[in-house]
């Protein structure tokens, strides 16, 4: 039985025209023996078996094949001078797909770049594309291109909406790896190269994942990433000395506990020598930290860092760290500064091998919000950009919320921290400040559920998200449509319709959540649907400061808290100032009246009724057009969105109502088009 919800975009259906592929691609010769290569020999016997409907030949170390894959080293000999150049001009990971005289190169400077072109070459087969006088040379833009999986030991899932963990099952590491192993082709297939598979939040039990007691199985859990060209890593507790090691203290200055850390590093290596190292939250929503001892956090990640140098390890630290207890009603507290604030006088004091993990917001990957000043505002301090592939506030995976255009706009934002050009893209990727680690990181969005991602058409944040830490230029059309005809076919009305689907829906996600950036208005916990004034007088410094005369939380430098001048200029000037703000993140930046006119020349409340009831009844155009590909879509797969589709029309009326009458209560001001408000 074919499991056409639980492959993906891996389908590998058969194609409908296999006349230009049949003289070149029916024999593989391979060359190496490492797990990688094995890997990508499997793989790419399984896709051109299934896509061209016939036998495929392998042969081990035989130049004769139509199709030869290995690495450089192993087949320099069959290069052109110019070949030869250009890979080395190229990283690690870099590859040559290359055909000429009837035979397919796909050749790379390592076995984890073997297995990258080896799936380049497969996404060009199922996309049906020309492979005649191919001469393609890829590398990846980002050298860090890695998932973080929120999963717990009792098989929980923190901010998971697609079932239960494929890691962990009641209290224990699951037996049967094979989905493991699944996952690890659909991450490597997209090129990510770095995973660590547990909570940031690490619980009692979790703890021990850096003792005999768990590694033994974590072992079996890197081999199989590392076939894969994954790395893997895992999430510790700061205090772990006191809670395993039997030290009254975790102190990151004290002998004891950095010789203790640097006894459970060589420990972890010993079964794991490739190990990438530790990723850390510490001191954030009661985590514990350097704080309790009057260290900073570059004396706690330093620590480890000691630990982990001599095997190359390295130290990824979170940034997402704020006062969690904070008062309403002190309005000078400003969630937003905290990263900032916090990391900023810091710069410098880091070892080479800690990486700070920064939100791509300041606050917490909300459906609109202004790019984290704190990135690339540290030019002596290794930095990754975080961003957040679950939906935990875009719509969990009910709700249709296509991420890759939000990411796509927070990369092209120009910082211009070392002058014009200075965009997060070139930031991360290490092109600005010459970080020795840099990179993309993200919250993964699978779970158990047959599909993976609860909703099919989530799969195509995951896929875009790999596309796109690969490949920064790719356009979310791109990505969309390569993602569509790899996981549905290539009919144009699928193509035409889901293409639709997928680029509209965070503007239709926007249109009737939140408004102009001001953000939050959910449920409290659960994060799924509206409560306007659910954090309205919490700790957690998340307000939008509604009263009757106006909204939004003033965060200028004259009589706010002073937010916009962590922005370099021109950015500081534009946030701070009221009529050249954009739009989009008005209340972000500003305390307003409702009858401010915007840009568009509407006034804020009028923008509130207007987008919430056009959110609404776009919800309504999207299953329409769903519904239209009834005969082109496999049952199982269409109704699993249809579902979605039904969940989220009454998920966007619930905002679309509360939103509207709230704010028609507060300010007493009707709608221009008379429409019902409760």
């Amino acid at each position: 039985m074919t499991r056409t919800k639980y492959n993906m975009w891996l389908q590998y259906r058969p194609i409908s025209d296999t006349t230009q592929y049949e003289q070149l691609i029916n024999e593989i010769s391979v060359f190496g023996h490492t797990p990688a290569i094995e890997a990508a020999k499997q793989e790419l016997h399984m896709a051109l078996s299934q896509m061209l409907n016939q036998s495929v030949d392998v042969k081990e170390n035989d130049f004769s094949g139509k199709i030869v894959i290995g690495t450089t080293k192993e087949l320099e000999n069959v290069l052109d001078a110019k070949q030869i150049q250009k890979l080395k001009a190229s990283n690690d990971e870099g590859y040559l797909l290359s055909s000429s005289d009837h035979q397919l190169k796909v050749i790379g400077n390592s076995d984890r770049a073997v297995l990258y072109g080896v799936h380049h070459l497969i996404r060009l087969v199922q996309l049906e594309k020309d492979l005649r006088n191919l001469e393609m040379y890829q590398q990846p833009k980002n050298q860090f291109r890695m998932l973080n999986q929120w999963d717990n030991l009792d098989g929980s899932v923190e901010r998971g909406y697609s079932g239960k963990s494929i890691f962990y099952k009641n209290g224990k590491i699951v037996q049967d790896k094979s989905r493991i192993k699944d996952y690890a082709r659909y991450l490597s297939s997209v090129g990510i190269n770095a995973i660590s598979i547990n909570n940031v939040n690490v619980w009692k039990e979790e703890t021990y994942f850096i003792t005999k007691k768990y590694l033994p199985e974590i072992k079996e859990i890197a081999d199989i990433f590392r076939a894969y060209g994954v790395t893997l890593y895992l999430s510790i507790n700061f205090a772990s000395p006191m809670a395993i090691g039997g030290s009254s203290t975790a102190d990151p200055l004290d002998h004891s506990v950095r010789e203790w850390w640097k006894d459970k590093v060589t420990e972890i290596y010993e079964y794991i020598p490739d190990f990438g190292g530790f990723v850390v939250k510490a001191d954030s929503e009661h985590r514990p930290g350097p704080f309790t001892y009057d260290r900073d956090h570059a004396d706690g990640s330093n620590m480890l860092a000691e630990a982990l140098a001599p095997f190359d390890g390295k130290v990824v630290w979170r940034c997402f760290v704020y006062n969690c207890l904070q008062d309403w009603r002190d309005r000078s507290t400003d969630r937003a500064r905290a990263a900032f604030d916090h990391f900023k006088p810091l710069d410098g004091r880091f070892h080479e091998n800690v990486i700070l993990q920064i939100k791509n917001g300041p606050m917490d990957f909300q459906v609109r919000e202004p790019v984290s000043p704190l990135i690339g505002a540290m030019p002596n301090t290794n930095q990754i950009i975080e961003f957040q592939v679950a939906q935990e506030y875009t719509g969990q995976q009910i709700d249709l919320c296509y991420l890759i255009p939000q990411w796509k706009q927070v990369l092209q934002f120009d910082t211009h921290i070392k002058g014009e050009g200075s965009s997060i893209e070139e930031i991360v990727a290490g092109n600005i400040h010459h970080y020795k680690y840099s990179g993309i990181s993200a919250v993964s969005n699978i779970g158990d559920d047959e599909n993976w991602t609860g909703n099919t058409l989530a799969q195509a944040n995951l896929y875009g998200y790999g596309r796109l830490t690969w490949d920064p230029s790719l356009s979310a059309e791109e990505i969309a449509q390569e993602w569509i005809m790899q996981t549905f076919g290539n009919a144009e009305a699928i193509i035409e319709t889901i293409e639709d689907m997928l680029l509209n829906s965070w503007g239709i996600y926007e249109n009737y959540t939140a408004p102009l950036g001001v953000g939050w208005m959910v449920t409290p916990g659960v994060h799924y649907g509206p409560n306007i004034d659910g954090y309205e007088y919490s700790r957690w410094g998340t307000y939008h400061f509604a009263d009757r005369y106006g909204i939004g939380v003033d965060r200028t430098k004259e009589t706010g808290t002073g937010y916009t001048e962590q922005y370099e200029e021109p950015n500081q000037s534009t946030y701070n100032n009221l009529e050249h703000c954009p739009d989009e993140l008005l209340l972000f930046f500003h305390h307003v009246p409702y009858k401010y006119t915007l840009k568009s020349g509407k006034t804020i409340i009028q923008h509130i009724y207007d987008t919430h009831f056009k959110g609404f009844d776009q919800v309504d155009g999207l299953i329409e057009k769903w519904d239209s590909l009834k005969h082109f879509i496999d049952e199982d797969r269409f109704k699993n969105v249809q579902d979605r589709l039904q969940r989220q029309k009454a998920n966007a009326r619930e905002w679309r109502d509360q939103i509207n009458t709230y704010f028609y209560r507060k300010s007493g001001i009707n709608d221009q088009h008379n429409r019902t408000i409760y």
